[in-house]
């Protein structure tokens, strides 16, 4: 093992052992009812919450531990040499050589994944009561996004390497380019071809929860022509509501589990809300880094893209642009868990704004605060997180400190 290989090594194994001390952390606080909570959570849902807290938690622990294993087998077992080897005499050109390896390990890896995301909905979510996925549902909806990304995956994965194959290290900018135009594009084309894939969506009925959603939309200036509702219930009996497009192509989308649930006035100010998301520049913030940090990881992918060392730390002898990509993305991933953390406190702190934005231009804080309240409990969601998970996973604040 050479250096590059250890610091990959020792950095994968830091980030599993800082993640576990973060969810041992938090379950320190389960099971225990901030006064604040007490209008809405009974001690039974307290414990109940704190009972699936745990339970997700094991369960991530060994979905978490089976990977590092497989990972760990496959590196130290010349996988990746065997690999490519294998590609390599398919006799296709290095370009589809990469992208045949490229997508038998994502098969590999789904094929791996499907049994834990199986037991995660049937079992898990059966258990407290969140499961409305039938088998059929499930089945299927891993068909499309397997056709799916097939049809979106392929063209920008043949893009990528095809820039990088010809043009060598230079070659980031033209993938930068097409990587920002193909998300820009996408932003537009996923909610009217690909959501109603797997969901269904119908105009929210005329009445006076639509007027009032129409009449602040108006007042706040943002634009919109129709509100959605979609079939949430379909699959989980948790509740939420977004928005998602630009422009014209903006769909406001409420789940009918939200609906069920409550009442116009925490529906009004949980919209308004997402709505507060828009108009205090949020969404174009993130857009605006998110483009950033895409240039500065292609830059640095191009760096280490032929760094021979990089290559020889998972026993390749020749330096190939897929596993380049490949390890590339094994040596970020460490260093991904830290650049995470400033931009989950962004998250953290726009979400404080969308509140205050919500409050005070619906008048209705209170029944934001009650709306959050319901959505906290009908998800049994941790009512005191540790600081540390918080700082690690969470993109939105505690509830109680929200309220």
């Amino acid at each position: 093992m050479n250096l590059i290989a250890w610091i990959i090594l020792l950095g994968t194994l830091f980030e599993t052992v800082l993640r576990t001390l973060a969810d041992l952390l938090n379950l320190k606080g389960a099971g225990t009812l901030p006064q604040e909570l007490n209008d809405i959570y009974t001690p039974e849902e307290s414990q109940k919450a704190a009972d699936y807290l745990r339970t997700r938690t094991r369960f991530s622990h060994i979905h978490g531990l089976f990977g590092l294993f497989v990972f760990l087998l496959f590196w130290f077992a010349k996988g990746f040499p065997a690999l490519d080897g294998l590609v390599q005499s398919s006799g296709l050109s290095p370009l589809w050589q990469g992208v045949l390896a490229l997508f038998l390990m994502g098969g590999v890896k789904s094929l791996l994944d499907l049994p834990f995301s199986w037991y995660s909905t049937f079992v898990i979510e059966e258990r407290f009561g969140f499961n409305r996925t039938t088998r059929k549902t499930f089945i299927t909806d891993r068909l499309k996004g397997l056709l799916l990304g097939l049809i979106l995956g392929t063209p920008l994965l043949v893009g990528i390497l095809y820039f990088f194959h010809r043009f060598g290290p230079s070659g980031w900018l033209a993938c930068w380019a097409v990587v920002t135009l193909y998300t820009s594009a996408a932003n537009i084309l996923v909610p009217i071809f690909v959501l109603p894939l797997f969901n269904r969506y119908e105009p929210l009925d005329d009445g006076p929860l639509k007027e009032r959603i129409m009449d602040y939309a108006r007042k706040i200036d943002f634009p919109v022509k129709n509100i959605f509702t979609m079939d949430g219930s379909r699959r989980s009996s948790k509740g939420n509501a977004f928005f998602i497009g630009t422009g014209r192509f903006r769909r406001i989308v409420l789940f009918d589990t939200l609906i069920e649930k409550q009442n116009d006035d925490e529906i009004l100010a949980v919209l308004a809300h997402e709505m507060g998301h828009a108009k205090c520049h949020h969404i174009k913030i993130r857009w605006a880094i998110s483009i950033v940090h895409t240039g500065i990881m292609f830059y640095l992918l191009s760096v280490c893209l032929g760094y021979a060392p990089l290559h020889e730390a998972f026993y390749m002898d020749n330096v190939r642009v897929y596993t380049g990509l490949l390890f590339f993305s094994m040596l970020m991933a460490p260093v991904g868990l830290f650049l995470e953390i400033p931009f989950q406190a962004l998250s953290r702190r726009h979400e404080y704004e969308a509140d205050a934005f919500a409050a005070r231009t619906t008048g209705l804080g209170e029944a934001l605060a009650t709306s959050l309240k319901g959505l906290s409990k009908s998800a049994l969601s941790n009512l005191n997180p540790h600081p540390l998970f918080v700082l690690l996973n969470h993109s939105h604040p505690p509830i109680l400190h929200r309220i």
